[in-house]
């Protein structure tokens, strides 16, 4: 399968709260330079889940699939990611410069849809997809993270779709071979180097979603940042930045928006702590605060 969009080809190559890191980094690797970053700067960063899945919209088709624990977008997916994609595009505060995503059919395309509308050349308010669409591969790079995957264990994977002989396979190549020629950066190292353990535990999973959040973002503290994944990470983006917080509903395509202060010293860059600016109205997370907890006396 491959990317619903086309390629422009560039002129030239060119757990609690969080705690302050201090990190070295090669300047000459990141995004923003020692001129741009001015000292001091921002960096944002946006936690989203896929879109529709398939197997929502038709059941009958797990029954028939090759891998019915990995079901790709249904067409009304493709066109919320796109339109998200967009959505996130025409926020004049920041711009995306790197995307990492969940290796999961599903997080891939909405990936690609999204990649498609960050990167449009004249996109024409018209289009609903990627489809056709003109793109410029040097403004986002991605990358497969299998630390965002989906919770392993039957909390989120039906009984049913679970494989009989126990193998979770997922070939990389033809993943990354999706999105638009030139984007998929091959130099990064995972945080995660295999999928996690089937019958993880709920908390297990949620301690490995906040684990990738932080590692990516101290990783390229200089970038924006999206990261694709599914529901249980986006709802643990809100949880462990927000202290007191439950998160009770997660749409298709919702997304969280993080952002911590950086600063920089020589090569030292220094990430604050992240704020959650995400307005439950807009982006599809609905939440409430927990109850305070008092002694019985």
């Amino acid at each position: 399968m491959k990317a619903f969009c086309r390629q422009l080809l560039p002129r030239s190559s060119p757990i609690s709260n969080v705690l302050k890191r201090k990190l070295m980094i090669d300047v000459g690797t990141q995004t923003m330079d020692k001129d741009d970053c001015h000292q001091k700067c921002e960096q944002n960063a946006i936690v989203m889940r896929h879109g529709d899945r398939l197997d929502n919209v038709e059941p009958l088709w797990v029954s028939t699939a090759a891998r019915p624990w990995d079901p790709p977008l249904a067409e009304a997916g493709r066109i919320r990611a796109f339109s998200t994609g967009r959505q996130i595009r025409n926020n004049p505060s920041f711009q995306i410069n790197r995307v990492f995503v969940s290796p999961f059919l599903r997080c891939v395309q909405t990936a690609v849809e999204v990649i498609c509308a960050l990167c449009a050349i004249n996109d024409d308010p018209l289009n609903m997809t990627g489809d056709g669409l003109v793109v410029d591969p040097s403004k986002v790079k991605v990358s497969i993270e299998y630390g965002l995957c989906e919770m392993m264990n039957k909390e989120a994977i039906r009984r049913i779709a679970v494989p009989k002989d126990g193998i979770w396979s997922f070939n990389i190549s033809e993943l990354e071979a999706m999105f638009p020629a030139g984007t998929v950066d091959y130099t990064v190292e995972r945080v995660y180097q295999e999928l996690p353990q089937w019958e993880e535990t709920v908390l297990g999973a949620h301690t490995r979603y906040e684990r990738v959040i932080r590692s990516l973002a101290d990783k390229y503290p200089s970038e924006n940042l999206l990261l694709v994944t599914h529901g249980e990470g986006v709802g643990v983006s809100v949880s462990a930045f927000f202290e007191g917080t439950t998160v009770y509903e997660v749409d298709y395509c919702a997304y969280s928006h993080l952002r911590r202060p950086i600063s920089k010293e020589n090569k030292f860059f220094n990430g604050g702590n992240f704020e959650l600016l995400t307005n439950i109205s807009q982006t599809g997370i609905s939440y409430y605060p927990l109850p305070a907890i008092t002694d019985d006396v």
